[in-house]
């Protein structure tokens, strides 16, 4: 596993949740408009029963801890549920992954309610591959987008801190596709702070050292099964624990 990853010492000088007034940009988003950093509504009737439905739950509880991703942070509530159970229910988390979703997605339902009146102690963050497919978008772009996310939730949430995780391998060979998710993530790991901000990169936990993607706990070579929560809650704990300042 990597350790967490931080900014260099010229950028990290600078607090993300308390820009100076020179640093008027720390994401480096000024002037960028494609497709990954502009909000997008999906208006399928089951996504929006899904924003509904994470809306009425925040309304219903205040969350100490929120996942934000697409099906991959979706799935903690079947394929993962054991896990959740076991690990974040305890810690009065929600759930805000939707299958399918994009960058632009996520920014949509974070700019549209799903994070109003509330203050969790940590947002753990993992989107990207939906933006990955085919030409959609090149790794700048997709690092764009997550970096939006992360300004987003500091924006609204400034007590709140962000768990960044890259983007899970995805194929069961090495290829192209992977390789532009991998250079997304470390170029989105670049806001890491160490103070607002972390970073956990745990891909070698799910690569064979071949870099094969096992079927055993990637059964479609995208989704974790069982035993991939597993490793990812596991992978995890340490850091969540420390960053929700939960005492021991």
């Amino acid at each position: 596993m990597k350790a967490l990853m931080f900014l260099s010492a010229a950028v990290g000088m600078i607090a993300l949740g308390a820009c100076s007034p020179v640093q008027k940009d720390p994401y480096g988003l000024a002037g960028k408009t494609h497709s990954a950093v502009t909000p997008a509504m999906r208006g399928d009737p089951p996504s929006l029963a899904r924003h509904q439905k994470i809306l009425d739950e925040i309304a219903s509880r205040k969350p100490d801890l929120i996942f934000v991703g697409d099906s991959i942070t979706r799935r903690w509530e079947d394929t993962g549920k054991d896990v959740w159970d076991e690990y974040y229910a305890r810690r009065n988390a929600i759930n805000m992954g939707w299958g399918g979703d994009r960058t632009q997605n996520v920014l949509w339902r974070l700019q549209n309610g799903e994070i109003e009146k509330i203050s969790p102690k940590l947002a753990i963050v993992m989107i990207g591959t939906n933006n990955s497919n085919d030409q959609d978008n090149a790794a700048e772009e997709i690092a764009d987008g997550i970096k939006a996310i992360c300004a987003e939730l500091r924006t609204k949430l400034p007590k709140t801190k962000i768990l960044l995780i890259a983007i899970f391998p995805r194929g069961e060979d090495p290829s192209p596709q992977r390789e532009k998710n991998a250079r997304a993530s470390a170029l989105a790991s670049q806001i890491a702070d160490g103070k607002t901000i972390f970073y956990l990169d745990i891909t070698d936990k799910f690569l064979l050292p071949d870099g094969t993607l096992p079927k055993e706990i990637f059964p479609d070579f995208l989704h974790p099964d069982e035993k991939g929560y597993v490793i990812w809650a596991q992978a995890m704990e340490p850091i969540v624990s420390a960053l929700m300042d939960e005492k021991r």
